[in-house]
C-alpha cells in the first residue's frame, strides 16, 4: 500500500499531452459558445426568421451531432487516434468559416447543420484522446478536471460575445474570433505526440458492440433521466422566469451560477474520484440534484431560482465524471472511443426528449408541470441507479 500511494504522488496529472487537450477541449467549447446564445438574434436581425424557423435551423446541428456519435467511437477506437482527432477538429474550424459566407438562410442552415457533425465527433475524439494520456492512478481524477474545461468555456463566452456585440454591434467579429480559437485549438492538437496503440481487431463487420458500449445499458438509461430533465428546466427557465418571476436579465446570472456549481464540485470531487470513490461520487451528486430540481420545482420565488441553479451545478459537476469514469471502466482500452461515445449519446438523446416533452408540457399544462415532470424523470433515474445500475456496475467493471 505505501508503494502504492508512493507512485501516486510521483505520477503528474498535467502532463504536456494531457494540458495540451484540456486547453484544445476548452477552444472548442469557447468558440461554439461565442455563437450559440446570439445565433437566434442574428437569424431574426440579418434574415427575418420568426421562432419557428429559428428553432427549425438551430436544431439541425443537434441531429448530425447525435447521429456522428456512434461512428465517431468506431472510428476512434479502429484508426490511430491522433489522425482521426486531427481530421475532426480540423473540420470542427474548417466549417465557423461557413457563417461568414452564408449569405442566405437556407445556406447558414446547411453549415448549421453539417456543423454538428464535426462538433459531435470532435469532442467524442478529443475526450478519448484525454483519457489516453493520463497515468491510470490519475485518470478518474483527470476526466473530473478535463471537464473543466468545458465548464469554464461556457460560462465566460456567453458573456464576452454579448459584451463585444454591445461595444461592435459586429457579428462578423465574432464569426472570425470563433474561427481563430478554434484554430489555434487545431494547432495545439497537432504538436501532441501520442504512443501508438492497440486498435479494435478483427470482428464481424456488422458488431452492434463496436458503435454501443453493451455493458453501459444501464448507465446509458440514467444518463438520458439526466439529461432529460436538465433539457427541461434549461430550455424553459429564461420564459418562466420573465413571465411567473419578473426576471428579465436574470437568465444569465442563473447559468453563471450553475457553472460555478459545476466548477466548484469538480475541483472538490476530483480528489475523491483519484482515491477511487467513483460510486460515491455518482450517488452524492444524484442526491444533491434532484433537491435542486425540487427546489426549483416547487418553490416559485427569485431566491429559489436562483439557489436551485447553484446546487443542480454542485450535484450534476460531483455525477457527471463519476459517470464517464464508470463507462470507462466498463470497457477495455480498445473501446475507450466507443465508450465516450455512448455516453453523450445518451446525454444527447435525454436532452432532445427533455426539450421536446417539456415544450408540449409547458404549452399545454404549463410551466410548473413542466418542471416537476423534470423531478420525475430524475427520481426514476435514481430508482434505477440503486435497484440496478449500481450494483450492475460494481459486478462488471474492469478497473
Amino acid at each position: 500500500m505505501p508503494q502504492n500511494i508512493d507512485t501516486e504522488r510521483i505520477e503528474k496529472l498535467w502532463n504536456g499531452n494531457y494540458l495540451k487537450v484540456w486547453i484544445a477541449n476548452f477552444m472548442i467549447f469557447f468558440s461554439f459558445m461565442l455563437l450559440t446564445p446570439l445565433l437566434p438574434l442574428y437569424l431574426k436581425e440579418m434574415f427575418g426568421a420568426n421562432k419557428d424557423m429559428i428553432g427549425l435551423v438551430l436544431s439541425g446541428y443537434t441531429l448530425t451531432a447525435l447521429l456522428i456519435r456512434p461512428f465517431s467511437g468506431f472510428f476512434v477506437d479502429s484508426f490511430p487516434r491522433k489522425r482521426v482527432l486531427l481530421i475532426c477538429y480540423f473540420s470542427f474550424f474548417a466549417l465557423f468559416a461557413g457563417y461568414l459566407v452564408a449569405g442566405t438562410l437556407l445556406l447558414f442552415a446547411i453549415v448549421r447543420t453539417l456543423h454538428g457533425a464535426p462538433m459531435g465527433a470532435t469532442t467524442v475524439a478529443n475526450s478519448t484522446v484525454a483519457i489516453d494520456v493520463l497515468h491510470p492512478t490519475r485518470r478518474a481524477e483527470g476526466i473530473g478536471y478535463y471537464g473543466l474545461s468545458n465548464n469554464i468555456a461556457s460560462a465566460i463566452a456567453p458573456a464576452i460575445a454579448i459584451w463585444l456585440l454591445q461595444k461592435t454591434s459586429s457579428y462578423d467579429l465574432l464569426f472570425w474570433l470563433s474561427f481563430l480559437t478554434a484554430g489555434c485549438g487545431f494547432a495545439i492538437n497537432c504538436t501532441l505526440k501520442l504512443s501508438p496503440k492497440e486498435l479494435v481487431p478483427d470482428k464481424p463487420k456488422i458488431s452492434l458492440d463496436r458503435f454501443f458500449l453493451l455493458k453501459g445499458w444501464g448507465l446509458c438509461l440514467i444518463m438520458i433521466c439526466h439529461s432529460f430533465s436538465y433539457g427541461i428546466v434549461s430550455t424553459y427557465v429564461a420564459i418562466y422566469g420573465k413571465e411567473e418571476l419578473d426576471i428579465s436579465g436574470g437568465t444569465g446570472l442563473f447559468f453563471t451560477l450553475l457553472s460555478l456549481g459545476l466548477i466548484i464540485s469538480r475541483l472538490v470531487g476530483s480528489r475523491s474520484l483519484r482515491d477511487g470513490k467513483v460510486v460515491n461520487n455518482a450517488s452524492a451528486g444524484l442526491a444533491v440534484t434532484i433537491f435542486g430540481y425540487l427546489l426549483f420545482a416547487a418553490v416559485h420565488n427569485q431566491p429559489a431560482y436562483y439557489l436551485s441553479a447553484l446546487i443542480i451545478g454542485l450535484g450534476s459537476g460531483h455525477m457527471y465524471p463519476a459517470f464517464q469514469t464508470m463507462f470507462i471502466n466498463l470497457a477495455p482500452h480498445t473501446q475507450r472511443g466507443t465508450a465516450n461515445s455512448t455516453l453523450l449519446i445518451s446525454w444527447d438523446t435525454g436532452l432532445g426528449i427533455g426539450i421536446l416533452v417539456g415544450g408540449v408540457l409547458a404549452e399545454e399544462l404549463g410551466y410548473h408541470t413542466a418542471f416537476y415532470a423534470a423531478v420525475v424523470g430524475y427520481l426514476l433515474g435514481i430508482a434505477g441507479f440503486f435497484g440496478y445500475v449500481r450494483g450492475h456496475y460494481l459486478r462488471n467493471r474492469l478497473r
